[in-house]
Parts: C-alpha cells; structure tokens; sequence
C-alpha cells in the first residue's frame, strides 16, 4: 500500500475514532457479559424450556436498563477517578458503607460457590471429574490475576466474551420459527400466573446485578480513561449491553425451538445440553455445554475479582490486578481467600448449594434498590460530577428504570423465601 494512502487513513476521523474506541473498549463489554453466568445461563434455558417464544419481549426493556446502569457506572468512574465504593463512603460514611459491604460480600460468596458449581457441572458433560476440575479450574484463574496486569487480564476477558457466540450457532442450529421469535420480541406474551411472573423476575435479577456496578467503575478506573474518550467508553457500555443480551436471546431461543417445542420436562443445564442433541444436533449439544463452561469460568474470575475491588475500596487499602501482592497484599489475598473457599465447598459432599444461591439472591434483591438510590444520588451531585451530571430526560428514564428495577428486586426477596 502506497504510503499516503496508508497515511490520509489514519486522518480519517471515523478510522480515528474506532481505534481510540478499541483502545478503551473491555470495561463494560466484559462486565456485561458476564452477567450469562451459569445462574444467568440456567435461568434463561429454563425460560425457553418453560416458556418458548413467550418472554423474548423482555429483552427490550433489559437492553435498555442494563446499558443505562452500565453508562452512569462508567461515566462515574472516569470522572470522578474513584471506584463506587469510594464514592460511596464519602458520600454516606465508614459505618453505612461497611455494613453494606459485608451485605455484599455474604451475597457474592454465594454467587461465587455457583460459578464453580458451574465448572463443575460442565466438566462432568465432558467426562472430567470435578476433583480434577475445580484444582486446575482455580489455579488457572489465581494464575491469570497474580501474573498478569490489567491489560493482559483484559485481553484473556475479551477473548473469554467472544466465545459466547457459540450460543449463537447453537440458536441458529436449532432452526426456530424465525416469524413466531420476531413477533414476540416485538408484541409482549403476558400471562399473569405465578410461574410467569417469578420468571420474569429472574431474568431482570440476573441480568442486573450489584457486583457489576462495582466492578464496571473499578474497571475504567485501573484502565485509566481519560474523560476526552468517554464518550467512547460510553459506546463500550451500550455495546456491552446489547451484545450480552442478544446472546440471552439466542439461549432463549435454542431452547424454545427444541425443548419447548417437543414438550421435553428440564431442570438445569446438564438436561439442556443432553436434550439439544437429538433435536438439534450433536454440535449444538456440545457448542451448549462449552458456552457454559467458559461462563462459569469467567465468571469464577472476575467475581472473586469484584469482591476484592470493592472490599479494599469501602475499607480504604489498595486495590488492583496490576499491583504486585507486596502492593496490594488484601486485595490479592482476598482474591485467592475467595477462590479456594469456593473449591473447598464446592468438593464436599452435600453441600446445600440450593440454599446457597437463593440466599445469595435474596441479599443481591435487598441491595440492588439501594445502590441504584446511591448510583442516582452521586451522578446527581455536581461537587463530584461537575457538569457530568445527569440530564433530566436521563434522571427520568433512570428514575423509572430503579423504580421497576426496585419493584423485582423486591418481589425476588418474597418469593425467594417464600
């Protein structure tokens, strides 16, 4: 190429802008992404299973209300240059903010012990018993954090969100009823039963969680974004939620084509897998069970990761993945504390992991309408936002958003223990 084509390239502005936009995407890419976790990926299997083509509606409302929290997460962040945490205790104090840390930490413990249930569950679809499983599985995540730094970290994340195309394929591979999915994503299926609306709470809870909000505004702080590229971060936000969604939507769909179609009875993951491959073929079994493996892996990696930002930030000790353990001796001690907890539990016999989850889920229900009053009341306040402040039109579209938000939040605690 001759070397002023090569060169009136790059001073084309949209070339420009799309590699300042690489530059700073991965924050919030990865952060929604993760939320397809192996709780995510059980429930939405369950809801195409269950359901069909019937809750493919939602993920319109939940596209949008994950991209808004996303934004105001990192719009925070690159402003302010401090983690939700720190802001967080500044602006309600060390007592309030500790005891919503532990409120958390009890809440991700659970969450974290699912993500290597996850391993565990996936491994066994490809004949490695979860003894080998969750030692190699633990190692190789310590490992990734101890060793790298944040770039390199981001990178392994990014590629580990590719992979969750394969969800994709195995939509297609199930060959759904492409007018029936469009005419229910575009016209809402409501049936007013119990099963319906529990469901429909779980897929909101699951989609938008309170680690994530944490972790989100952690993320471009050790990045290091400037506040001239946060309109770009803004777009790594949206795209974040978009793409995690479609993905959703396509485990949605595989399901709903094939299991509910056939009337085929599951109850988790395993029986998903076990049933696409006679209806769908053995490739879209195998692209199913590998999708969650690498879920449950990328979750046990950054969860752990989420927990030890915001406890060191909330408690004021350093914190980040490109501080070596003499730096930040809590923050990486915390992280493997974390991770070999979960591989203990996880190994023992009986373990009441039910119970687990739904306590988890019923602590994530409790804060989740607390962080977004919080969320709401620091991107408001113009000592930390400057003129990064909410407009109206946002402050009202947030507004209903944590007010419905809120309202499943609540309905998940009740039927949660009820």
């Amino acid at each position: 190429m001759d070397v002023r084509i090569f060169t009136r390239m790059f001073k084309n502005p949209l070339i420009l802008s799309f590699i300042v936009f690489l530059s700073v995407m991965g924050p919030g890419i990865i952060t929604a992404n993760v939320d397809n976790d192996a709780g995510g990926i059980t429930t939405y299997s369950l809801a195409g299973s269950q359901f069909g083509y019937d809750l493919l509606w939602l993920f319109i409302p939940m596209i949008i209300a994950l991209a808004i929290i996303q934004e105001m997460g990192v719009r925070m962040g690159i402003v302010s240059g401090k983690g939700l945490a720190d802001l967080i205790r500044e602006k309600v104090g060390i007592k309030l903010t500790f005891l919503m840390m532990v409120a958390l930490l009890a809440a991700n413990i659970g969450n974290i012990l699912a993500e290597f249930s996850g391993i565990a569950v996936s491994s066994s679809i490809f004949g490695i018993p979860k003894f080998i499983a969750l030692p190699v599985a633990a190692l190789a995540v310590w490992l990734l954090v101890v060793k790298g730094t944040y770039k390199s970290v981001e990178k392994v994340f990014l590629i580990a969100s590719s992979l969750y195309l394969s969800y994709i394929v195995a939509g297609f591979l199930s060959q759904p009823n492409w007018a029936f999915a469009v005419h229910n994503t575009i016209v809402p299926q409501i049936t007013i039963n119990t099963a319906y609306i529990t469901m429909i709470i779980g897929l909101v809870g699951t989609t938008i969680a309170p680690w994530m909000m944490f972790y989100i505004q952690s993320s471009v702080v050790e990045k290091g974004i400037s506040l001239k590229n946060l309109k770009y971060s803004k777009y790594d936000a949206v795209i974040g939620a978009i793409v995690v969604n479609i993905v959703a939507f396509f485990i949605v769909i595989a399901c709903a084509a094939t299991i509910n179609a056939n009337g085929i009875q599951v109850n988790n993951v395993v029986d998903v897998s076990l049933a696409l491959a006679p209806l769908a073929g053995q490739y879209a079994s195998i692209l199913f069970a590998f999708g969650f493996l690498n879920a449950s892996l990328f979750a046990a990696s950054i969860l752990p990761l989420s927990t030890a930002y915001y406890v060191c930030e909330s408690l004021g000790f350093e914190a980040g993945v490109s501080k070596s353990f003499r730096e930040a001796p809590i923050f990486h001690g915390l992280y493997l504390g974390l991770i070999i907890f979960a591989v203990v539990i996880i190994m023992l016999p009986n373990v009441p992991l039910l119970s687990i989850l739904y306590l988890s889920q019923v602590a994530n229900g409790i804060l989740l309408p607390f962080l977004l009053i919080l969320m709401l009341l620091i991107i408001n306040d113009k000592r930390i936002m400057g003129e990064h402040v909410n407009s109206r039109l946002f402050n009202l579209i947030s507004g209903v958003t944590i007010v419905v938000v809120m309202g499943l939040s609540i309905s998940l605690v009740i039927t949660s223990l009820f």
